[in-house]
């Protein structure tokens, strides 16, 4: 098989949701960890890890709880990541084979929700960040700041961001590194790392927000190994799963420490500098601004992933081509919902978001049961992937019983949910508002779409992929879809 780079025009990334043929794979598969890494090791994943310290747990469980619940939830996101190399197909496209060419609108919808709600986060973060840090203009500059090179390195696309993800990831590793030093110079209570003062609820609550902060990433995973060749497959899943959990169970500890050791003084960006000035003075200055260009690098991803989602839910309603102009339109809009509710966003409005994105959350944790069910079980990695662009293809317009799995999977994690002031379950509130939703909806949503699809033919769709997978090759270097 012969390899060459991938087909770009004025160096920006022509390709979107089309197949990737195989001679335009590349690049090696340790560079998945880097990328993986930076993205967990970022201030808002810090804030994930306080949970069990802020409902009453000490700190050696709370430690234990969240080395568990990133393991668990890496575990199914990391899965995702090994879909790349073997379909070729970006992460949400892969949801037609179990929703149907329309019922996939169903979950798009959230997951658009999800990459334009965190990068209004991950903006107004960021842009205290480097006001914080620089002590230069003001945060709504900023923001405007970060979107706009966020906007480029989206643009240019999946070989950039890789590139940008593994050098931030030596700045990256040399902050955390000094940051945690510097934490060691703070003063945490007496009685926070006594194992004899176990309490059942902040732990499991903090096992469930963890496992599902990193399960809320496997909507990403395979927008960023699909241009990987299918013999990489099993390496992505290593390089993913290290990368993301190293760079969460890290930033997490350390919220975790830094906040036992604040107490109700704790917050996010003036702790860090305070913390990170423990160790020598303008160190918190150098960490704020490593940190924010964390925030940066999610933020290209959200609006790059945020643009795959947009092209495939216009696909679904009229079938288009995606040309590199419909990926610089739809780039473009992600980005200024982000940087316009960035700007307009007040204290009131953030508190309730954070709830409301929790909730948008949820609706995943049944996806990732039903497509990893389906890709792994079911059809075991084997897809007619030109059937997946047919509105009238083997998949239908409305697969059933994905959606039924998906539905029920949802409905009985409603009494478990816990989202702040938003809503919380019966299950929840009897728990002190601790949320096991995950552990419910994961294999109720799984057992369920695997005992519906029993009777579905899986060696007649391997066939069909087989008799089309040179037109498909062809047509896709051609870059025409069918």
């Amino acid at each position: 098989m012969s390899t060459t780079t991938e087909r770009r025009s004025g160096g920006l990334e022509v390709r979107s949701i089309d197949y990737v043929p195989l001679n335009e794979r590349h690049g090696k598969v340790s560079h998945i960890g880097p990328l993986w890494f930076v993205s967990n090791a970022q201030i808002a994943t810090l804030a994930v890890g306080l949970i069990s310290i802020t409902t009453g747990g000490n700190l050696v469980w709370s430690l234990i709880a969240i080395a568990l619940g990133v393991l668990i939830g890496t575990l199914f996101m990391a899965a995702h990541s090994s879909q790349g190399p073997q379909l070729g197909l970006p992460q949400m496209i892969q949801s037609r084979p179990q929703f149907g060419y329309i019922g996939a609108l169903l979950v798009w919808l959230f997951a658009y929700l999800q990459y334009a709600g965190f990068n209004i986060f991950n903006t107004i973060l960021a842009g205290q960040a480097i006001k914080e840090s620089l002590n230069v203009g003001s945060p709504n500059l900023w923001f405007w700041v970060v979107t706009i090179v966020a906007v480029v390195i989206a643009l240019f696309g999946y070989d950039l961001i890789h590139a940008f993800e593994r050098y931030l990831t030596y700045l990256t590793i040399a902050m955390l590194a000094l940051l945690t030093i510097a934490a060691f110079h703070l003063t945490v209570p007496a009685g926070m790392f006594n194992l004899g003062d176990f309490h059942l609820v902040p732990f499991l609550g903090q096992l469930g927000v963890a496992a599902g902060y990193q399960i809320s990433w496997a909507i990403y995973v395979s927008d960023y190994s699909r241009y990987l060749p299918p013999a990489k497959g099993r390496g992505t899943f290593a390089w993913t799963f290290w990368g993301s959990a190293l760079g969460g169970i890290w930033v997490m500890f350390l919220g975790a420490y830094i906040a036992a050791a604040a107490g109700e003084n704790f917050e996010a960006i003036g702790s860090i500098k305070s913390t990170a000035d423990q160790l020598f003075g303008g160190f918190g200055a150098i960490a704020l601004f490593v940190a924010a260009l964390g925030l940066l690098s999610v933020t290209a991803l959200n609006m790059y992933g945020g643009s795959l989602t947009l092209i495939s839910s216009m696909d679904s309603l009229r079938p288009i081509r995606p040309t590199l102009k419909l990926r610089v339109i739809t780039i473009a809009v992600t980005a200024l919902i982000s940087v316009i509710l960035a700007n307009l966003a007040s204290e009131d409005f953030l508190a309730n978001f954070n709830d409301f994105l929790l909730l948008v959350l949820y609706f995943f944790i049944p996806w990732t049961a039903v497509n990893l069910t389906d890709y792994f079980i079911v059809r075991k990695g084997h897809y007619a992937i030109a059937e997946i662009f047919k509105a009238d293809g083997i998949y239908g317009r409305w697969g059933w019983p994905g959606i039924i799995a998906y539905l029920v999977g949802f409905v009985v994690m409603i009494p478990f949910f816990s989202a702040g002031k938003l809503f919380v379950g019966p299950v929840a509130h009897a728990l002190d508002g601790a949320d096991i939703s995950l552990f419910i909806g994961l294999p109720v949503a799984a057992f369920l779409y695997w005992l519906l699809t029993r009777r579905l033919d899986v060696d007649a769709e391997t066939r069909l992929a087989k008799a089309e997978a040179d037109a498909l090759e062809e047509a896709a270097h051609e870059h025409i879809l069918p």
